[in-house]
């Protein structure tokens, strides 16, 4: 039977379609539809990534840090407040802002030797690494913008 099937399509003037052929067309297409989408996403994650954030390893003094940009400083810790302290070297003071990581206040303690790696602005050091005097690191925040805001915080309305 499946031979006057055959040979009525062809009497009828249209060429079969193997049945090999009709198959390979959706399954390219769904290869297809998987490279898009994995090149999307991948592109998407990079794109989502935090770039990472480092500091010239050479300390600077306080005094001279410059606004609004990656430094590194060595001092001492002189007092502590929450997630902040200050840090004394020979030219100055400096407040350091540490996060959520800090937030216990028993990060650092008082005369403690510390290097501090991070993004001085608005005044303030905003701390992305703590070094120890015994070389031990603590990364102190992901390098990259504030904490996510729930959806509550944008609700204002009376």
């Amino acid at each position: 039977m499946p031979d006057e099937d055959q040979d009525n399509e062809h009497a009828e003037g249209a060429t079969p379609v193997p049945r090999r052929r009709r198959l390979a067309i959706p399954v390219i297409a769904a290869a297809v539809a998987l490279i898009i989408g994995a090149a999307g996403g991948a592109s998407a994650v990079k794109m989502m990534r935090p770039t990472p954030e480092m500091a010239p390893l050479t300390p600077v003094a306080i005094s001279a840090m410059p606004a609004s940009s990656l430094i590194t400083i060595k001092g001492k810790v002189a007092e502590i407040y929450g997630n902040r302290f200050v840090l004394q070297d020979e030219s100055g003071k400096a407040l350091v802002e540490t996060g959520r990581a800090g937030e216990d206040g028993d990060l650092v303690a008082k005369d403690e030797a510390v290097t501090v790696q991070g993004r001085f602005d608005d005044g303030f050091v905003h701390a992305s690494y703590l070094v120890r005097q015994d070389g031990r690191t603590e990364a102190l925040r992901p390098p990259k913008g504030p904490p996510h805001r729930r959806f509550a915080d944008f609700d204002h309305r009376p």
